[in-house]
């Protein structure tokens, strides 16, 4: 299996055994831009030409009601949408759902609906006929992580769990593939977590996660084996390789709530203090420290407590919630 990274057989044979020192590196990078097509504008580039952000809904536990379309609506008020599209992934299909119709009809170019197909995502992979596609348990576990690897391996792009709050644009994330750290508290076997994730299409780290799945005793049902266990086998077998592994974002990022009480945010599901303070008696008002806090994280991640309703007048309501409506009634 071969890196990631830039190889010599991708390299520019202008570059090859070259030493690109500034003077060089500027000519070079002239004649590239004098000889480059100007970039199309940015709401004509073609749905499948934009940055893919895939999500995933299962439609036999619960339904798609109001409390989900937040995960959309943070998306629409933080994201470029001229150069993304997100796709809801689904088991059964959703289109006869009011809320998605309304969101595809306002972002026709920047939302898709599909329905999952095991068999056509995972062809080309080590996966491809196997039983083990058809394996799911109650909580959507399994399957869940299986799903994002299989989108990823056929579209390439973004992974966000449906149960999270995004907070601004993912773009300079980017560069990189990656999962994210758990939590600060460097757990031995569950270091990583995929509710954020970023993978190029047919990326050989993916082709290797395959080879591991289809070579390893089937997922235990609620279990992370397709999620945290197999990260670790994977990072862990290339680096045995001495291979460049894929990255690893620190927890803040996408999942701040995980680590101790004096160095996390708060949590969005109890009510706001009296005092109204956050930790170290920093605010929690609009401009306050919580609120820059949160614009230097890409994510909330609410682990899956969707029966916990925010509360009236709390944080997740005045900093993220109103804020996202308020952006998108912007557009109009």
């Amino acid at each position: 299996m071969s890196p990631t990274p830039y190889t010599a057989r991708s390299t520019p044979k202008f570059m090859q055994g070259s030493l690109c020192g500034l003077g060089w590196t500027a000519m070079i990078l002239r004649e590239l831009y004098r000889h480059s097509p100007a970039p199309p504008p940015r709401e004509q580039i073609p749905p499948e030409e934009r940055v893919q952000y895939h999500t995933y809904w299962r439609t036999d536990l619960a339904a798609f009601g109001p409390r989900q379309e937040w995960m959309l609506k943070s998306f629409f008020a933080t994201q470029d949408i001229a150069r993304s599209r997100l796709i809801l992934w689904s088991n059964g299909d959703l289109s006869h759902n009011t809320i998605l119709q309304k969101w595809l009809r306002r972002y026709p170019n920047s939302f898709a609906l599909k329905v999952v197909d095991y068999q056509t995502l995972a062809r080309g992979t080590e996966l491809e006929g196997s039983e083990l596609l058809n394996v799911n348990d109650t909580k959507a576990w399994i399957d869940g992580d299986l799903v994002r690897l299989l989108v990823i391996w056929a579209y390439g792009g973004v992974w966000v769990d449906m149960d999270s709050l995004l907070t601004r644009d993912l773009a300079p994330l980017l560069e990189h593939e990656f999962v994210t750290q758990w939590d600060c508290y460097d757990k031995k076997y569950v270091p990583m977590n995929g509710a954020l994730m970023h993978f190029r299409k047919h990326s050989p780290y993916l082709c290797e996660a395959f080879h591991i799945m289809a070579t390893s005793p089937p997922p235990r049902k609620g279990t992370t084996d397709w999620g945290a266990l197999l990260y670790l086998k994977l990072r862990r077998r290339l680096i045995a390789e001495g291979i460049p592994p894929f990255k690893v974002l620190p927890f803040c990022f996408s999942d701040a709530r995980s680590c101790r009480l004096d160095n996390r945010l708060p949590d969005p599901f109890t009510p706001d203090p009296a005092d109204g303070r956050w930790t170290m008696g920093y605010g929690r008002e609009r401009g306050g420290e919580l609120d820059k806090a949160l614009g230097k994280v890409f994510s909330v991640h609410l682990h899956n407590q969707w029966e916990k309703p925010y509360p009236q007048g709390g944080w997740v309501e005045r900093l993220l919630l109103q804020r996202y409506d308020e952006r998108i009634r912007a557009e109009d």
